[in-house]
């Protein structure tokens, strides 16, 4: 039997026996669409956090408090230990120029989360302490009123931006500038709300307020140290040397010799590109090799749908036999079968999966507002089809085999 005679068998007998055909690849489909919903997914929520990242500026530093952690698994040094190691005098040392090389702007940051009310309405709030730089550093404006100054800074004045949210939280329609709130045991008075925003870098904007630093440290959160020191330098070209200063002169601030022993570390936008792309990536590649283990039951599922069709088909086998078929066509037949069922259900899980990812984009982009980015996959499409392929030609060789085997004679009088 030449190679054409016996694709054009395999195909015909796929034909003749559509639902069973369509229920083979049925696991082959979902399978593949579930990897590729997960890659899509998580490649698109990563380029959406790198986004966010890149959005603070490339000339950009981030002081932290407490030692660096070595991996994903060592997170808690940052604020637990040592946490309380920038404070006034690591301020007045990083924003001297005699010190750090093309420094422009230097702010500290406070943060927690707090209860905030008004009226009987309660709401969580993320509650972040930063200097009048901080819509420009962080590129927020207020839509309403005005954000607060340098003299509210140095007065500890009781002002605060809210976000979006917290205003319709706290105030529903009505308008929420001039009036006070309650910040966890004090009162302050609402002087600006933001338009919504999003998430930015560590926080959401709109579910944040903002206030100068100092009434947070003060009435807030009883601190005297601070979480984070934004420093800004006059373009990414100084950055390297900038991080260089500000690790060398805070280990003299610190007497400390040995950079085992830093009780802080310095992050740039690059680093934390890095640091979140690594993460998303293998998070997302390792669901997605979760989700393709519904391929192995799909495989399964394909050889035992093909062992039922070899039991089914036996009379037809003999009959190819008697007229002159050799064991070696009746395997290569039904590997064939299996084979193009599994690639058909490969290429169609990719389709589908295409056409889902892109409807969640639209949802999460016009319903969410979130600045999402719609990626195919082209690897994982790639290796779904190899995989695909693959998985027809190792749960189909066991059916293939008991087909070749089977004798012409008892074949014909099988009933």
């Amino acid at each position: 039997m030449q190679a054409k005679h016996i694709v054009r068998t395999a195909t015909s007998s796929l034909g003749a026996h559509k639902s069973r055909s369509i229920l083979t690849i049925l696991g082959i489909v979902v399978g593949i669409l579930a990897v590729m919903l997960v890659v899509s997914v998580g490649a698109g929520a990563e380029a959406l956090i790198l986004n966010q990242v890149e959005g603070l500026g490339a000339n950009t530093i981030i002081v932290v408090p407490g030692r660096e952690p070595k991996g994903p698994s060592d997170p808690a040094v940052i604020d637990t230990l040592y946490g309380d190691s920038l404070k006034e005098r690591e301020l007045d040392a990083l924003s001297r120029s005699n010190n750090i090389t093309g420094v422009q702007d230097v702010m500290p940051i406070v943060f927690g989360v707090t209860g905030v009310s008004h009226e009987g309405e309660t709401y969580q709030s993320m509650v972040l302490g930063g200097s009048e730089l901080f819509p420009d550093i962080f590129g927020l404006a207020a839509a309403q009123g005005e954000f607060y100054g340098e003299d509210d800074v140095r007065g500890r004045s009781a002002v605060v931006v809210i976000g979006s949210t917290v205003a319709e939280e706290l105030f529903g329609e009505s308008d929420a500038v001039g009036k006070n709130i309650r910040v966890g045991e004090f009162q302050a008075r609402v002087i600006g709300v933001l338009p919504k925003k999003g998430q930015v870098l560590f926080f959401n904007a709109d579910e944040s307020i903002f206030m100068p630093y100092t009434a947070a440290q003060l009435y807030v959160f009883g601190q005297k140290h601070f979480n984070r020191i934004i420093v800004t330098v006059a373009s990414h070209d100084d950055v390297p040397v900038a991080v260089a200063d500000i690790t060398a002169t805070l280990r003299a601030l610190h007497d400390i010799t040995d950079p085992e022993n830093d009780d802080f570390f310095v992050s740039t936008q690059e680093d934390i590109a890095d640091s979140v792309g690594t993460i998303t990536s293998a998070l997302t590649w390792f669901l997605g090799a979760v989700a393709a283990i519904s391929l192995v039951v799909g495989g399964v599922g394909i050889m035992n749908i093909m062992l039922v069709s070899v039991t089914e088909r036996t009379r037809e086998i003999g009959l190819r036999k008697a007229l002159g078929a050799t064991s070696g066509n009746i395997l290569y037949q039904f590997l064939l079968e299996s084979v193009t069922l599994t690639s058909i259900g490969g290429i169609i899980g990719i389709l589908l999966g295409a056409v889902g990812s892109y409807g969640i984009t639209l949802v999460l982009t016009n319903i969410a507002g979130l600045n999402w980015t719609f990626i195919f996959p082209t690897t994982a499409a790639v290796l779904g089809v190899a995989l695909s392929f693959c998985i027809g030609l190792v749960f189909g060789i066991y059916p293939a085999y008991q087909a070749s085997q089977k004798s012409p004679l008892e074949a014909l009088r099988y009933e």
